[in-house]
């Protein structure tokens, strides 16, 4: 049993965080473990109050995300050994865990899931029903398909995790202080932190937020409103089964993912946890609204079988033992849920030295990875890897709170449904970010969902089946795509950019502040070009375009998901180097239109009195104009690869600008195209995506960026040396482009890539190539295996299709045609 210790200890520390469930107590041990003094942590009752205690403690190698699965697989590696090094028994159970396919599609999910495995160290198999059977002998067969296991899962008791984390912790220096409360937090000048307690006040160079279910009041503290709800899940433990009792091993997890549940033994007996449809679970929304009760710490909810009992009696049906069972004990307790499920990780834009652990759904498997991968991030500057989907930035102002609540009732209710490629969930849309097209373009086509925008990925035509129809195989929009793809290739087309992030530089520093950040060259006024941030270890943390509108002023672009994950860089630059800058968000004032294909100029040409010619306004300018007398600031670029602008102006003038474009149109056959027909050209342009082929997983030079990035400038860019380095070393792996021989199923990213029997790479971004009529991919491959006419294979639904390394692009881009045009060489396609 701990000792509380209600007392501060000190009134200064490096990190203070405040929280004391599994994550903080697993953060606060990593950092000390590392040799970072004076980390302190405060909890307002005691180690494994709200969330922790009352987990079912299930732990997996399995996550349908690609670099979740490392923070699954160092999670259960700490948790083997933590009783060894802490001598705190910390009952870690593992049977292995068997996810159930009931269904064909099911079998294609599980399928899709092993092809994203097999280039991760975990192991995953899928089997056979009578492997299943093996491993779980009370079930019954009849339905059972097939199943996707994993050895080394299992269950660990939460608490005991908890008091574990905490030895270690205090073995290695750190202090753990509790019962106190955080009562206010005050952000200082330089940056630091004064946290008061009814001890005092603290002072921290940083504070991390791991509060769990309080998240949201800490938040509030600072005028953060943190996107988190509490939701009531139950499970219920069985009294002795003499069937289980009998058994002569521990039986695997099960999770049926059509009847909605996980059951696992407990003792003699068996535990069962289900997760209801969003109509019937429970959401504590009041916290939200009211905050949480001060004195809530170890309690429950009142359960309500009711509320289950579908799921109890579909968990009766395949496991027939439970229907002579007796339950000694229901559970039914607040977890926190984020909209998407995935928990924060990171520092928060717009507040210094403000990081967040919160959000965690299944806390237990994350509480080791994410304490290892913060503790790294917080002592080397960088993330050690890239978790982008964990940003916390990722959501903005447009998360309002009844957002959370319906995307958090969606998620609980969608957690164990068919997760296929290109997913696009519905509830809580659309939010207020909407651009100025929304309503013009809603009715004609199908919308995705791109940090709260929504945006147009594929357009209807009479005859085509309409509306969202997932698959892993081609489906609905694939003719459609490739109709939109002819229209770009062939006439011109126009697409709605406005969910770009948008920001405008400026101040005597701006020059100075870009030289640094950027790995390629500022541009001259009237020009922009394509620039890469990159962290102090070489690795690429964004892309953005930059437009040298007026002298010191410029406009720097970057994708829709990364818009506060790089304003949070660049500011932090800002403050680091003390630039003389202003830099100001005008994603959601500025509207852009993208204008493409052969005929762009033709049309654009008719609205304006600006000349369009290729000589008076080259590929890569940029200039403010007025088009139909509405004012754009239009860069000549276009992510198709064809001749084309983008349209930068007030949202305002969305509507107008549009139809202005479409009447002048008219004669040239212009027509709308969506994101998916954009992926398609740009893939086969060659162009490289964030996100995808770079991150911060990457290198510049092995992601084939090297044009971009200018070692010999002057300044000291981030990156700058350890990229001298690399270059001197050589290179491992080599980002390639293959063609690859498939039938009716595309490559997306992320699948395994063979040679000669063993998985050797990985996919990065894929799609159908309307040009070549044939598959098209990006891989990282060993460097001995990525010259051009290299054969290897690339898995697809359990079946691996054979690719070969081409010559990249695979059409010219409009600029390089028309070059070679005018040194009287005929260009390919």
């Amino acid at each position: 049993k701990e000792n509380p210790s209600p007392s501060l200890g000190k009134d200064r520390a490096d990190t203070v965080i405040i929280g004391g469930g599994c994550v903080g107590v697993s953060l606060a041990y990593h950092l000390a473990k590392a040799g970072l003094q004076d980390v302190v942590l405060l909890e307002k009752s005691e180690l494994t109050a709200g969330s922790t205690w009352h987990a079912a403690g299930l732990t997996t190698y399995f996550h349908p995300g690609i670099n979740l699965k490392k923070i699954h697989a160092y999670s259960i590696k700490l948790y083997e050994k933590l009783e060894e090094e802490t001598g705190q028994a910390v009952g870690f159970h593992q049977p292995g865990s068997v996810r159930i396919a009931s269904t064909p599609t099911r079998v294609d999910e599980f399928k899709y899931q092993m092809t994203r495995a097999g280039w991760h160290p975990t192991e995953q198999y899928l089997i056979t029903p009578e492997k299943v059977q093996e491993l779980f002998p009370l079930l019954k067969m009849d339905k059972v398909l097939a199943g996707l296991y994993n050895p080394g899962d299992g269950h660990i008791d939460p608490y005991s995790l908890t008091m574990a984390l905490a030895a270690g912790a205090r073995k290695y220096g750190a202090q753990l202080n509790y019962p106190v409360r955080v009562t206010n937090l005050n952000s200082r000048s330089d940056g630091t932190w004064e946290v008061e307690t009814p001890f005092g006040v603290i002072q921290a160079k940083r504070i991390v937020n791991t509060a769990g279910f309080w998240a949201h009041e800490i938040g509030k503290m600072i005028g953060l409103q943190h996107p988190v709800v509490p939701v009531h899940h139950q499970y219920l433990v069985t009294s002795t089964i003499p069937e289980v009792k009998a058994l002569k091993r521990e039986l695997a997890v099960i999770r049926d993912l059509e009847g909605s549940f996980y059951v696992r033994q407990e003792r003699d007996g068996l535990l069962f946890g289900p997760y209801e449809s969003q109509e019937k679970m429970k959401l504590q929304d009041s916290w939200v609204t009211n905050g949480v009760p001060p004195d809530f710490g170890k309690e429950l909810f009142e359960s309500d079988l009711d509320r289950i009992m579908e799921h109890i009696e579909a968990a009766m049906e395949m496991v027939p033992v439970l229907k002579q069972a007796d339950i000694i004990n229901t559970i039914s307790g607040p977890i926190t849920y984020s909209p998407d499920i995935l928990p924060m990780v990171g520092p928060h834009q717009g507040v210094r030295n403000y990081w967040v652990a919160i959000g965690f759904g299944y806390g237990i498997i994350h509480a080791g990875g994410i304490g290892k991968y913060l503790s790294d991030w917080i002592l080397q500057g960088e993330p050690p890897f890239d978790l982008i989907e964990l940003d916390p930035n990722r959501y903005g102002k447009w998360t309002t709170t009844e957002y959370t609540a319906a995307k958090a009732r969606e998620s609980y209710g969608f957690n164990n449904i068919v997760g296929y490629p290109k997913e696009e969930r519905f509830a809580g849309r659309p939010t207020e970010r909407t651009s100025g097209l929304y309503d013009l373009l809603k009715s004609k086509c199908s919308m995705g969902f791109h940090a709260g925008w929504e945006q147009p990925h594929w357009f209807y035509k009479p005859g085509d089946e309409t509306g969202y129809k997932p698959s892993f195989r081609r489906t609905n929009w694939f003719d459609p795509v490739g109709r939109e793809y002819k229209q770009v290739m062939e006439k011109v087309g126009v697409i709605d950019l406005s969910p770009f992030g948008k920001f405008k530089v400026k101040g005597t520093d701006s020059v100075k502040l870009l030289d640094h950040l950027f790995a390629n060259v500022v541009p001259k006024v009237g020009s922009t070009n394509i620039s890469h941030m990159l962290t102090p270890r070489g690795k690429v943390y964004a892309e953005l375009t930059v437009s040298h509108l007026h002298p010191g002023e410029f406009m720097l672009v970057t994708g829709s998901g990364s818009e506060l994950h790089d304003l949070r860089w660049i500011e932090e630059e800002i403050v680091r180097g003390g630039y003389k800058v202003e830099i100001e968000n005008v994603t959601d004032e500025m509207g852009v239109l993208g204008v493409a294909g052969p005929y762009a100029r033709q049309v654009l040409q008719k609205l304006t009195a600006e000349d369009l010619s290729d000589g008076s306004f080259k590929f890569l300018q940029s200039r403010h104009l007025k088009l139909s007398d509405i004012a754009v600031t239009a860069i000549r670029i276009s992510y198709t690869g064809e001749l084309g602008w983008e349209l930068y102006h007030r949202k305002e003038d969305s509507v107008a600008l549009y139809s202005a474009i479409m009447e002048a149109g008219q004669k040239e056959g212009i027509d709308n195209f969506g994101t998916y027909a954009l992926n398609a050209l740009r893939l086969e342009k060659g162009f490289r995506a964030w996100g995808a082929e770079m991150n911060c997983d990457t290198n510049p030079f092995e992601a084939g960026l090297e044009y971009f990035v200018k070692l010999n400038k002057p300044a000291d860019f981030i990156g700058k040396q350890t990229l001298k380095q690399i270059k001197e070393k050589g290179l491992k792996r080599q980002l390639v482009y293959l063609t690859l021989e498939t039938d009716d199923v595309d490559p997306e990213g992320n699948e395994s890539v063979w040679h000669n029997g063993k998985v050797i790479g990985n996919t990065t971004s894929g799609s159908f190539s309307y040009s070549a009529q044939q598959s098209l991919a990006f891989a990282y491959v060993p460097i001995e295996l990525s010259k051009v006419g290299q054969k290897l294979e690339v898995e697809l639904l359990g079946k691996n299709y054979s690719a070969t390394v081409i010559q990249e692009p695979l059409v010219l881009t409009e600029p390089t045609r028309t070059r070679l045009q005018r040194k009287g060489e005929s260009p390919r396609m």
